[in-house]
């Protein structure tokens, strides 16, 4: 492949009727998975409340669904280029909803993580289902390139309903409501997609190869647990081992791709600069960014005590900024070029997060305001131009796989975000220095520091929580420093790999 486009055939020029209909469909399957994503956070102080985790396990709450999911979505991705792509995601639209109901009610952390592991092994068959849909609904460049822009805006747009509406279910349920939302809107992309939704596979797909999909699950998992516990605790024999394993797994998964006739994951996808430049700024933007944004909603609840309604509003401008960006993206890199649309905005993100690193407990709104607008702005740009340079890269029989190569960059830029930012934040908050008589669940999380000054004397949880609470901010704005680094150092990779690059 030797063009980030490959010419249509007279048959594929045929515009399917109905396929904006259809995309109405797959746009609540990205819909439900960032709405999932983003209530957590605002209810990650209600959980805190009610189950008492530890810090460990409240990380292990937030990033336990994205490790699954990184390791799952290949596999995944091929098993629906290989039986269907309709019916694996609608397969996985009813799991993800009965599952919903087991994370809603869970009675204990580890409960809730099981739950969530769960939940990512559902979610695994929903995006990459979506994008390969597209790519096989839309055959007109121009026309795909509007369709993933949509899918881009209205998962964006999932960031801003997930915070309002968890925030409003926060005040009125309890925390396990926010889950329960997936059921009606499950039920609809269910009943709808069996009559709108063509179906699409590979002609001849080859077997679906288990030990390929065993190794691409150990692999991800062992090398995303080894970075978040050596994050998280320093190196450690556990960690060193379940890194090793992961590297071996991942190896020998790279290795059984290049030889088997019919591989999961044709490696030579990565063979293409734009392939391989689009999918590396995905991971590297969201790793700067996820673990900032895990700790966000806290920092506005539980630092500026916000009510759950208002944390939701004050996160809408990210939303805002990533839904404009994303539906003028395409546009925009025909007129300009992809790589100074994709680098521009990683940049605008980058400059962002760096003027996040001057925030204290009483930052006005302002500045917050401004930060996530941009922060918003570039994300727009940048994923949505990045999807398209992915789908474009390859035949559409391979749009399942490449989508979920772009999907799992994604998820594990998420989870190894959540590890390495999370535990910078987690780490400095525990250093924090209270006065006597500061309960040691005080030190693992902010969530926990609050219940426990409720059950103190005044004396004692005012300046236990005004001490918490700076510790939390320093640790939240060393994280923001990290993240402006990593997206700065993304920009950069994206201008020399994206060169030439054209949709």
């Amino acid at each position: 492949m030797t063009s980030a486009l490959r010419p249509e055939t007279t048959a594929e020029t045929v515009k399917r009727p109905g396929r904006w209909l259809a995309l109405s469909v797959l746009v609540l399957a990205v819909l439900l998975v960032a709405v999932d994503a983003t209530v957590l956070g605002l209810a990650t102080p209600y959980i805190s409340e009610d189950l008492a985790p530890t810090g460990t396990q409240l990380l292990w709450i937030g990033d336990v669904y994205s490790f699954v999911i990184a390791g799952l979505l290949v596999s995944m991705g091929s098993l629906g280029d290989r039986i269907g792509r309709k019916r694996i995601l609608l397969c996985g639209a009813t799991a993800f909803g009965v599952v919903s109901v087991l994370n809603a009610y869970a009675h204990t952390p580890e409960v809730l993580i099981l739950a969530r592991a769960l939940l990512g092994v559902a979610g695994a068959t929903l995006m990459p289902a979506t994008l390969a849909l597209i790519r096989n609904l839309f055959h007109d460049p121009r026309e795909r390139s509007l369709a993933i822009g949509i899918w881009g805006a209205t998962a964006s747009a999932g960031t801003a309903v997930g915070p309002i509406l968890g925030g409003f279910l926060l005040e009125h349920f309890w925390w396990g409501s926010v889950f329960l939302i997936n059921l009606p809107v499950m039920a609809v992309l269910v009943a709808v997609g069996a009559k709108l939704l063509p179906e699409s596979r590979t002609p001849a797909p080859g077997p679906w190869d288990l030990a390929s999909v065993v190794l691409s699950l150990v692999g991800m998992v062992g090398v995303v647990y080894a970075v978040k516990e050596t994050a998280s605790h320093g190196f450690a024999r556990s960690a060193l081992a379940a890194g090793l394993l992961g590297a071996g797994a991942l190896y020998g998964f790279v290795r059984r791709q290049l030889t088997l006739p019919v591989p999961l994951l044709d490696m030579r996808l990565f063979r293409h600069r734009g392939f391989s430049g689009a999918v590396l700024a995905d991971l590297l933007t969201i790793l700067g960014l996820s673990g900032l944004v895990f700790f966000l909603s806290q920092y506005l609840q539980l630092v500026q005590g916000r009510r759950p309604f208002e944390a939701g509003l004050a996160e809408l401008p990210a939303a805002i900024g990533a839904v404009a960006a994303g539906l003028v993206a395409g546009r925009a890199a025909r007129r300009w070029s992809v790589r100074s649309v994709v680098a521009g905005g990683l940049a605008a993100i980058g400059l962002a997060l760096a003027a996040l690193t001057v925030i204290g407990q009483s930052t006005g709104y302002p500045l917050l305001g401004t930060a996530l607008l941009v922060v918003g702005l570039g994300a727009g740009f940048s994923f949505t131009v990045t999807a398209d340079v992915i789908l474009s890269s390859v035949p559409k029989e391979q749009a399942g796989a490449a989508s979920a190569v772009s999907e799992t960059a994604y998820e594990l830029g998420a989870a190894l975000g959540i590890a390495v930012l999370g535990s910078i934040v987690t780490g400095v908050y525990r250093g924090f220095t209270g006065p006597s008589g500061t309960p040691a669940e005080a030190h693992e999380s902010l969530g926990g520091a609050v219940e426990a000054a409720s059950h103190l004397p005044a004396d004692i949880a005012g300046p236990m929580l005004d001490a918490a609470r700076q510790s939390f901010v320093d640790g939240l704005t060393l994280a923001a420093g990290t993240g402006a680094t990593v997206l700065l150092a993304a920009a950069a990779a994206a201008w020399f790999m994206l060169r030439d690059q054209r949709l």
